[in-house]
C-alpha cells in the first residue's frame, strides 16, 4: 500500500502538527482567560497532523498518545459546544 505522504510531506504536516501544540501549551499559560474553543481546537487538529505523519513514520507509542490525545480534545470541544466549561 502507497503512503498517502511522500516522507518529507510527512515530517512537515507532522512538524506543523507539533508547533500547534506547542502554541496551544503556550497559551494555556500564558492567558488569564482561556478559551477552550481555541486550546482544543488546535490540540486536535495537532494531534491528527501528527498521526497524519506516524502513518509514514510509525511508532506505537506515540501513535497511541497522539489518538487518546485527539480524543480528549474532542471530548474537551464537545463540552465547549454544549456550552459546558471544558
Amino acid at each position: 500500500m502507497t503512503p498517502l505522504l511522500s516522507p518529507v510531506a510527512a515530517d512537515i504536516v507532522g512538524l506543523i502538527g507539533s508547533g500547534l501544540m506547542v502554541i496551544a501549551y503556550a497559551y494555556s499559560n500564558m492567558v488569564a482567560k482561556m478559551n477552550f474553543l481555541i486550546f482544543n481546537l488546535l490540540n486536535l487538529i495537532g494531534s491528527l497532523l501528527l498521526i497524519m505523519s506516524l502513518t509514514v513514520h510509525f511508532n506505537m507509542a506515540s501513535m497511541a498518545l497522539e489518538i487518546v490525545w485527539a480524543a480528549i480534545a474532542l471530548l474537551g470541544l464537545v463540552k465547549v459546544m454544549r456550552g459546558a466549561k471544558a
